[in-house]
């Protein structure tokens, strides 16, 4: 029997295409999707289906022939990563396999790419990673090992851990991120260095790496061995990277390995909404990603899904003040609404009054807390509305933090406080002494148990000098203590009357400001919301109410969550920083006052102010039908006189006359028999803080 052959003509037909783009993109997004090969920057402006657009822009890449396995999809939340392969799973999962895209954070991609490449950098395949706390630990016994003098307050393991990973990620020296972020240990400075480089030692060691090594030891396998580099440049045909506003240097730097000779690279972002320089984020990534990629595409999306035109045009009027940007206008896609309003108030009073008022209203009109929100630049403005909300019975949640008289420092001051009304205090006692460097929980024990025994002191301050006490008192922790008795010596003396706001001040400049800094470096947040609390508490005349006060609301914070309330039970409160990528119906934003928003140190810096202005344009774009942006004409500070308050620069700036993009809102006081609650007359229980 004989073999012949057969010879099959096989036509070569173009792909088909399986989705039909053109229907369900709009113009901009077709175009970014249908972009060819090599640098694309989406420039995506608030509200205009970024998502949908890298989605579909992956979906497009697999169509051309892209191999799953060739694709790399960095995102800054395993979230968003699944979410974006859910939906391409949904268009293209017919016909490939999208399982096999390695999509995730940077940290999830590295992880996965190191487990390969470990060997290389003279690491075990099984290395261990370290989550934040097994790394604090590791650091305080690298601390220890140096036995470093207690003649000085040396960094706590944490804030040596802050400065380490802040010098990875910024790709600075240890040396200089001291200089730049915690100057007052600049005389520790080469314990500091020492400490930093056995920390490093330790983990190479024990085959350990913590999250910030995953980029960096990444960063380094790409330098330092081509061979690899080369490995994983034609493995990855494209590389697409969502947020990207929202790099720092060492992402940055990761991205521009990672595309290699081939430049097949897509990043999506919004210059406009890069506000985290606070965390390391990079702004000239995306601002200067076309001198960095010359020739590259750039494709803005202007078409808003979510706000009003009215809205629109406030956040438009706005933005465009700022030099470096990709400028753009959003238009909206939807039909006009209520034009936004600017709404200046008596003071911080009115302004909590005006806001819980019009929260009960808009439930009212039959919208739920749920799809509202007040945004500030810094919690410690919610002071005042926070108590507002108590006394109407609104529940609320704070996002992404802790509800103001909760917070560590602000506790600590009115411990403080609490020992001055009450030396018999012994929780405010335990508190506060272990305050004192080298108090621990032992220690305060002790103290207290000698305090008690003591006969009937004329002062707090003899109480505090008696033998049988000090003799409590470690040889490491006699300085300390020696300041604290001093402070509550002035605390405490009789020869003056002074109000709550101002013993709170003397707490601050008695040391604990000096405690704050040394903790938590100089950013001052912590010292602003004390402040605060010292500028409320000078409107009570005496100590006693003032804690009266602040106990009632301490109270109604402690209360359970009732499981069965329905989701809509809170209203949102939360920072702009935090507030990002979120929308709601109704937004308020409040405390729109030059030294609060924008804060007063921002206005210094050119740059400052403009990423200042971003934050103003991300608070108003979170609104989708309503806006409000409050401000008080004055401040009561705690010696009792009013002082005059100039309204935001990001109002003052906008438009006015018949151009002005919003409408000014007069409040008129009208006396009612009782105040305007929500149904059930219940003071509120808290809601869980929202996840970030």
């Amino acid at each position: 029997m004989a073999t012949r052959t057969y010879t099959l003509k096989v036509t070569q037909a173009k792909p088909r295409l399986k989705i039909d783009y053109a229907a369900l993109l709009n113009e901009e997004q077709l175009r970014a999707v249908e972009a060819g090969d090599g640098p694309v920057l989406v420039i995506a402006g608030a509200g205009t289906g970024k998502t949908r657009t890298l989605t579909f822009r992956v979906a497009r890449l697999l169509e051309r022939g892209v191999p799953p396995e060739g694709m790399l999809l960095l995102t800054f939340t395993n979230k968003a990563a699944r979410e974006m392969t859910r939906r391409v799973e949904e268009l293209a999962g017919g016909f490939v396999d999208v399982r096999r895209i390695l999509g995730g954070t940077f940290h999830h991609a590295a992880h996965a790419l190191l487990r390969q490449f470990a060997p290389t950098l003279g690491f075990a395949p099984s290395f261990t990673v370290l989550d934040r706390e097994d790394a604090r630990d590791l650091m305080a016994s690298c601390v220890a090992e140096r036995k470093v003098s207690r003649e000085r307050r040396f960094p706590r393991a944490e804030v040596v851990l802050d400065l380490v990973s802040t010098a990875i990620n910024l790709q600075k020296s240890l040396a200089e991120v001291l200089v730049d972020r915690r100057p007052q240990f600049l005389p520790l400075a080469e314990e500091v260095l020492a400490v930093g480089q056995r920390f490093q030692q330790r983990k190479q060691q024990m085959n350990l790496m913590d999250f910030d090594d995953l980029l960096l030891h990444l960063k380094r396998l790409l330098a330092e061995h081509p061979p690899v580099r080369t490995q994983l440049t034609e493995r990855f045909q494209c590389v697409l990277v969502d947020e990207y506003q929202d790099t720092n240097r060492l992402q940055g730097d990761l991205v521009d390995l990672l595309v290699g000779e081939r430049k097949n690279l897509t990043v999506v972002g919004d210059d406009c909404q890069s506000i985290y320089s606070f965390r390391g984020a990079d702004f000239t990534n995306i601002i200067d990603f076309p001198q960095r990629y010359p020739g590259c595409g750039v494709y803005p999306l202007t078409r808003n899904y979510r706000s009003t035109p009215q809205i629109l045009t406030l956040a438009n009027a706005s933005i465009t003040l700022n030099q470096r940007q990709f400028h753009k206008q959003l238009t909206a896609s939807r039909q006009p609404g209520v034009p936004p309003v600017v709404v200046p108030t008596r003071d911080a009073d009115e302004q909590a009054t005006f806001v819980a008022q019009r929260v009960l209203e808009l439930r009212e009109e039959g919208l739920p807390l749920e799809e509202m929100a007040v945004l500030y630049r810094a919690h410690s403005h919610s002071l005042e509305l926070q108590i507002e909300l108590t006394r109407r019975g609104i529940p609320f949640r704070v996002r992404s933090g802790v509800r103001f008289f909760e917070q560590a420092h602000i506790k600590d001051v009115l411990a403080h406080l609490r020992l001055v009304h009450n030396s018999g205090d012994e929780l405010a006692f335990k508190r506060v002494v272990k305050l004192v460097s080298g108090v621990g929980q032992a220690t305060a024990e002790a103290l207290w148990t000698a305090l008690s025994a003591v006969p009937s002191a004329p002062s707090f301050k003899e109480a505090l000098s008696h033998p049988d006490v000090r003799a409590q008192v470690p040889r490491r922790a006699s300085a300390g203590f020696a300041r604290f008795t001093a402070l509550m010596t002035r605390l405490t003396r009789e020869d003056a009357a002074r109000t709550p706001g101002q013993l709170i001040e003397d707490v601050l400049r008695g040391g604990y400001g000096e405690y704050l800094r040394d903790e938590f470096g100089a950013d001052g947040r912590r010292e602003e919301d004390i402040r605060q609390l010292a500028e409320y508490a000078g409107r009570f005349e005496d100590l006693p109410r003032f804690l009266s006060e602040i106990a009632l609301v301490s109270e109604f914070a402690a209360e359970d969550t009732v499981e069965t309330e329905a989701p809509d039970e809170f209203l949102t409160l939360s920072t702009v920083h935090q507030a990002k990528g979120l929308e709601w119906g109704a937004v308020f934003v409040i405390w729109l006052a030059e030294g609060r928003f924008p804060m007063v140190n921002a206005t210094r810096d050119a740059e400052e102010e403009e990423e200042e202005r971003r934050l103003f344009y991300v608070a108003v774009t979170r609104a989708k039908d309503e806006l409000a942006l409050t401000y008080p004409l004055t401040t009561n500070p705690q010696d009792g006189t009013r002082i005059i308050v100039r309204q935001s620069r990001f109002i003052e700036e906008l438009p006015v006359g018949d151009e002005a993009p919003y409408d000014r809102l007069i409040l008129e006081e009208l006396e009612t028999p009782e105040l305007p609650r929500l149904e059930g007359g219940k003071p509120p229980k808290p809601g869980p803080d929202a996840l970030d």
